[in-house]
């Protein structure tokens, strides 16, 4: 399929890097003859003169400036293949499966997932998002390695990391209401008001919802940012995490109605996994990485 050979590229490479003949057969450890006889062979099957030796030290000619450029990245996909390679036989996995819950931060879950990621270039992150008992179901399927989730840890099927907590507080646009927000407020007096609450990915777990007045209509979206902006748009009213209306609360765009029966409530989030689950080394890494980072986040 090609005239030229991998060796061919490494030795020209070589020969630019080090300035000559001789420096390359030092740098790839080869005999000079066996260097040039590469370097000429390559051209002569190319058609085209790579190199200029009328010189003290030898340079590229303009063609080959324009060839050695996309060698050069051929040849670093080599190095990457063959270092891939490397972390297959040695049984690191190509790829993880990771569920972020929609209650979770997610640009605190990027972060600490791109700091691992650096680490494990040659390893894929998948990652999904669910809601409610969508991550759990994808992990119970064995679908995902490792799920971050708003979930009990006393469960005796997983293993679980605490990382933080999200506080969820009830709000309203301005005017929502027809009558005054009072520490009195019942979800009786909600009822007549449309809800704005988030539809359960799980297609077969028994279906969870958080504070959902029963009776009361219902605006069902898919993710945090839809149910923001529809209470925002004064068509609901509904329970949403601190971290995603903080602007909101201080510039009055939203209101809280938390008091002593509409309450406020905190969700821990944790990273889980499957207990007793065989994994390969990279999984096992990025538990003991988010375990590490989790002890030194913690207060």
């Amino acid at each position: 399929m090609f005239d030229f050979t991998l060796h061919e590229l490494v030795c020209l490479d070589a020969v630019v890097t080090g300035g000559s003949f001789q420096s390359a057969a030092k740098m790839l450890h080869r005999s000079h003859p066996s260097i040039h006889a590469a370097i000429k062979n390559l051209e002569a099957q190319l058609g085209i003169r790579l190199l200029d030796r009328s010189g003290y030290r030898v340079a590229l000619t303009e063609e080959g400036r324009t060839f050695h450029a996309r060698a050069r990245g051929l040849l670093a996909d080599a190095r990457s293949l063959h270092t891939l390679a490397d972390c297959l036989a040695q049984g690191e996995e190509s790829e993880l499966h990771v569920v972020v819950a929609s209650l979770c931060p997610l640009d605190r879950i990027v972060k600490l997932l791109r700091r691992f990621s650096d680490d494990f270039p040659h390893t894929q992150l998948h990652l999904h998002f669910d809601s409610l008992s969508g991550p759990l179901e994808r992990l119970f399927d064995q679908d995902a390695d490792l799920i971050f989730h708003d979930h009990d840890r006393s469960d005796p099927h997983l293993d679980s990391i605490e990382l933080f907590g999200v506080e969820l507080i009830p709000v309203v646009a301005p005017g929502f209401l027809p009558f005054p927000i009072t520490d009195g407020l019942t979800p009786e007096d909600m009822r007549n008001h449309v809800q704005c609450v988030i539809r359960d990915s799980a297609r077969r777990l028994p279906p969870q919802d958080y504070f959902v007045v029963d009776g009361a209509r219902r605006w069902t979206v898919g993710d945090q940012w839809m149910k923001k902006e529809l209470i925002l748009r004064g068509m609901g009213w509904g329970h949403m995490p601190r971290f995603m209306i903080e602007q909101e609360l201080k510039d009055g765009r939203l209101l809280s109605i938390a008091g002593r029966y509409l309450k406020r409530f905190r969700r821990e989030i944790v990273a889980a996994r499957l207990h007793h689950v065989p994994r390969g080394p990279v999984a096992k890494r990025l538990w003991e990485y988010i375990e590490t980072e989790a002890r030194r986040s913690s207060p």
